[in-house]
């Protein structure tokens, strides 16, 4: 605590960022409001964490083992058939599904640090730009539909008798959509 006040009262900021008590912690303090921890999150605490870490911590360094690759695989395992276990009627949600992902891509891009959301926020963009009518519940069968489409342009792109006005569609789809 004494490093986050330190860090608190040694920073420089922007006149426009509001800053947080320099007693952060004591009961002196008080609340943090909601701009106040935003500050304290994206600010002050990460100046204080890498200070403390150091370069000898193992969270530090790039590189992630199988083993913690794999630890990460088992636990996650282990929460999914608990909440089937202790919340047998609720069905899943998506963010279950989505974790999963995650050990394929500390698999192929390394430290979460290093590639951060872009899978989710590139995924989320797509699913941003499919029509959806604002039909709560019916996405799944939209996208279902949309992916048939697009399977079935490809197919039809690739026929020999494919007019030559397509095939040049063709071009434009392969590179947008690869």
């Amino acid at each position: 605590m004494e490093r986050i006040q330190a860090v608190i009262k040694d920073t420089d900021t922007p006149s426009w960022i509001e800053s947080v008590p320099l007693n952060f912690g004591e009961t002196a303090a008080g609340m943090l409001k909601a701009d106040e921890w935003c500050t304290m999150s994206t600010i002050y605490l990460p100046i204080a964490l890498i200070s403390l870490w150091g370069d000898n911590n193992q969270h530090a360094h790039s590189d992630a083992s199988y083993f913690q690759e794999d630890a990460y695989l088992e636990q996650l395992k282990c929460w999914v058939s608990s909440l089937t276990h202790l919340h047998p009627g609720i069905n899943h949600r998506v963010n279950g599904h989505m974790a999963f992902h995650i050990y394929e891509f500390l698999r192929l891009f390394g430290p979460v640090r290093s590639w951060w959301c872009f899978p989710f926020e590139r995924l989320i963009g797509h699913l941003q730009c499919l029509p959806h009518n604002h039909k709560h519940g019916q996405i799944e069968a939209t996208m279902f539909t949309l992916w048939i489409r697009a399977a079935r342009l490809r197919m039809w792109l690739k026929r020999p008798d494919c007019p030559p006005a397509l095939r040049e569609c063709r071009k434009v789809f392969d590179k947008a959509f690869g």
